[in-house]
C-alpha cells in the first residue's frame, strides 16, 4: 500500500495543492504540521536538508516539494513508484 508523508504549514498554498494532488491520485498521506510542532520541523530539516514546505515522502522516498512532485508525476516516476508498491 502506498503511503505518503507531507510536512506542511497551515498557510502554505503549495501544501494544499500537494495534498489535493495526492488525494486525486488516491494516495493516503499523513500531514505533519511543522508550524505547530518544532520537533517535527527539526525532523524535516534533518531528513531533507531543506527549509521549505511542503516536503513530501512517498513510501519513505523523498520526492521534494510540490513542483518536484508534479515533475515526478509527469516523468512517469510516480506511476512506477505506485506500480512497484502495488505489486
Amino acid at each position: 500500500m502506498t503511503r505518503a508523508l507531507v510536512y506542511s504549514t497551515a498557510i502554505c498554498p503549495y501544501c494544499v495543492a500537494a495534498k489535493n494532488f495526492l488525494k486525486q491520485k488516491g494516495i493516503d498521506y499523513d500531514d505533519v504540521r511543522i508550524d505547530t510542532d518544532s520537533a517535527r520541523r527539526e525532523e524535516m530539516l534533518t531528513r531533507t536538508q531543506r527549509r521549505t514546505v511542503p516536503q513530501i515522502f512517498i513510501n519513505d522516498q523523498h520526492i521534494g516539494g510540490y513542483d518536484d512532485l508534479i515533475a515526478f508525476d509527469r516523468s512517469g516516476g510516480l506511476a512506477e513508484l505506485l506500480a512497484g508498491a502495488n505489486s
